[in-house]
């Protein structure tokens, strides 16, 4: 069901939270404690222009004397909180892009509400419900929903309707109206190739998850493109034999490394540190030495990756870069000088550690 941002949760309406105005009577009282008219009541609580500062102070007032909710678009916002809501913090790239985004906000004068979402726990629509409920002067949402083909992006429409200010990380929507900060997937996939390429691998394949999501569409899209640019492979070949999708996990990683590998894979590329560590494990399983039989590169550098064994090579998404533009747009927006939607896309860097190795004369022993 769809969630009504700035409505109480039922608990809290059967706990006696205030009733919000709405039909013609209630209309009728505010418009007599207030002494206006009911069109000027009515205006007042759509957010309609057109009604003079003090009549509409009048009206709020009316609103606390009689008992009622304001609603959403009429509560005062806290201006020193902002909402931040990220996937599960199991992944460490999460936690470290909400350190670059709350140190910022800090730095600014502005305090992070960090809200994460768990398997089984609370919901994104849930989580902004929350946030907006408690007066949040904007929220960044990290690998949300936004980033799902397959998801309703009305929720977004209407925050904008509330008033909400709010910028979108990691993945793209041309459907919502907003400022998107991402990293440049499809070149990461260029690197990560041209540095297989140049050891010698020809046997590449990629590691990712759900297809569903903006990030792997643009990886495989990259990756399509760089095996057609260095081997002249066709797009439905790359995607048949080369391309495995699974969990954005440890043990996905592991599945679709393994899927890769028994098709002859001497190199993966991997769409997150924790895939590579999956594929790093299924080469293990088979007998197989990294980097020295199989080469894994990851994406994202996440901390402590570089102290892996064996350390990991892998692309370097910008998260400083990435985190204070995220805030520098919302402040933006908050301060009444939006930018327009547009998406602000940061370029990847190869970092080479120990997991990539020259290709295997013959092939993995295993394969």
């Amino acid at each position: 069901m769809t969630q009504q941002y700035g409505r109480k949760p039922a608990a809290a309406r059967r706990a006696g939270a205030r009733p919000e105005p709405q039909g013609t009577a209630r209309l009728a009282d505010l418009a007599a404690q207030a002494g206006v008219s009911e069109a000027t009541v009515s205006r007042v609580l759509n957010g309609k222009p057109g009604v003079a500062d003090a009549t509409r102070q009048a009206v709020l007032a009316a609103l606390d004397v009689l008992g009622y909710e304001r609603p959403v678009r009429l509560r005062r916002r806290s201006e020193g909180l902002v909402g931040l809501i990220t996937p599960e913090l199991e992944n460490p790239i999460f936690p470290a892009l909400a350190q670059v985004i709350g140190q910022a906000l800090t730095r600014q004068g502005y305090t992070p509400v960090l809200a994460t979402q768990t398997p089984g726990g609370s919901t994104e629509d849930e989580l902004t419900e929350m946030l907006v409920d408690r007066g949040v002067a904007g929220i960044i949402f990290v690998s949300g929903l936004h980033a799902d083909t397959t998801a309703d992006t009305g929720r977004y429409e209407r925050l904008h309707a509330q008033g909400v200010p709010f910028v979108l990380v990691d993945g793209y929507s041309p459907k919502v109206r907003a400022v998107f900060v991402s990293p440049d997937d499809r070149a990461a996939m260029r690197l990560a190739v041209t540095h297989l390429r140049a050891l010698g691998h020809r046997e590449i394949g990629l590691v990712l998850g759900p297809e569903r999501f903006v990030p792997v569409q643009r990886k495989v899209e990259g990756f399509t493109a760089a095996l057609h640019e260095e081997f002249g492979l066709g797009a439905a070949e790359v995607r048949d034999r080369y391309v495995e999708h699974s969990l954005f996990t440890l043990e996905g990683g592991q599945a679709a490394a393994a899927a890769l590998l028994e098709r002859g894979c001497t190199a993966l590329v991997c769409a997150s540190d924790m895939m590579a560590l999956g594929a790093i494990r299924a080469a293990r399983a088979r007998g197989l030495a990294v980097p020295e039989e199989v080469s894994v590169v990851g994406f994202d550098d996440s901390p402590l990756i570089a102290f892996t064994d064996p350390p990991l090579t892998t692309v370097r998404k910008p998260v400083p870069a990435m985190g204070q533009a995220a805030v520098r747009a919302l402040l933006e927006e908050v301060g009444g000088t939006p930018a327009p939607p547009s998406e602000f896309v940061f370029m990847p860097e190869l970092v080479v550690r120990g997991s990539t190795a020259a290709a295997p004369l013959a092939g993995p022993s295993g394969a």
